[in-house]
């Protein structure tokens, strides 16, 4: 009997697993964005609810964060960036901290084995963010993830840790004053976007966004569809200049955990309807 039982459970995955490929194969014959980002949020609200550690949510997280780069993968998205550590989260309490960085670590090295998602896909990982404030062994395994993926050319996996949008676009002018102006270094007073230099130096909006860290590693397309979970409505200081120009802001009431296809599918074909109206107006 416990054969038999198996033996069926094997079958219905296998056929609901076939029936999500021929969907998302139909889905990808239309218009398709080229840049996907989450904010994954509701993980610790996720573990509240569902009894569990939130180190546990946190985990759960990660393995939603897997099935959704696959799902983007099968649709031909070509870039996708993921919110996966806010500086704002060393605030955190010790234990929460340490078990995060010690899950990147984990799932990082991960991600390095032979025949992982990105092995599978060509994908090519990023990640993108103040990573000096990373414990070593987490930049170590940062280093690693990348070289191993450095080839990939199919796609590109943003992980944006520890990564605030301040920061990023706090960077990004400290660089182009200092190329406008090699032998007038930044002042030292100059520690966060509360405060800006005056050089009397132009950077132009296409030399700035060139310094942004999502640009100044690797090119990566404008951002199409930004999606947060657990239906909480802010950015939280994510991709603040790239949802400037043609972002469509999604909000899903869905903890990130429980985050899936059927979340998904309804964003896409939103993307799909205003890709075709723009196309018919023309």
């Amino acid at each position: 009997m416990t054969v038999i039982l198996r033996g069926l459970a094997w079958l219905r995955d296998s056929i609901a697993n076939q029936a999500e490929r021929f969907f998302l194969r139909v889905l990808a014959a239309g218009p398709v964005p080229r840049h996907v980002a989450f904010v994954m949020d509701g993980n610790r609200r996720y573990a509240r609810k569902q009894q569990k550690q939130v180190q546990e949510g946190h985990v759960d997280g990660y393995v939603a964060l897997r099935r959704m780069l696959e799902v983007c993968l099968r649709l031909n998205v070509q870039c996708v960036s993921a919110y996966a550590f806010s500086i704002e989260n060393f605030k955190r309490s010790e234990d929460e901290v340490e078990a995060l960085m010690k899950l990147a670590e984990e799932k990082l090295l991960e991600l390095c084995e032979h025949g992982d998602i990105l092995d599978e896909y060509g994908v090519r990982l990023n990640v993108l963010g103040r990573t000096s404030l990373l414990p070593e062994k987490v930049q170590l395994a940062v280093q690693k993830a990348e070289y191993m993926t450095r080839h990939n050319t199919r796609a590109i996996l943003n992980l944006c840790m520890p990564y605030t949008s301040r920061d990023e676009i706090t960077t990004a002018v400290e660089s182009c004053v200092r190329n406008a102006d090699p032998s007038n270094p930044i002042p030292a007073t100059f520690a966060g976007p509360d405060r800006v230099p005056d050089h009397g130096s132009r950077c132009p909006s296409k030399t700035f966004s060139r310094q942004l860290y999502l640009h100044d590693r690797h090119p990566t397309p404008p951002l199409d569809i930004l999606v947060r979970t657990s239906g909480v409505k802010r950015l939280s200081d994510f991709l603040l200049w790239q949802c400037c120009e043609d972002t469509q802001i999604q909000i899903s009431s869905t903890f990130w955990p429980d985050f899936g296809l059927l979340d998904f599918v309804p964003i896409i074909l939103d993307f799909q309807r205003k890709a075709w109206g723009r196309r018919i107006s023309l």
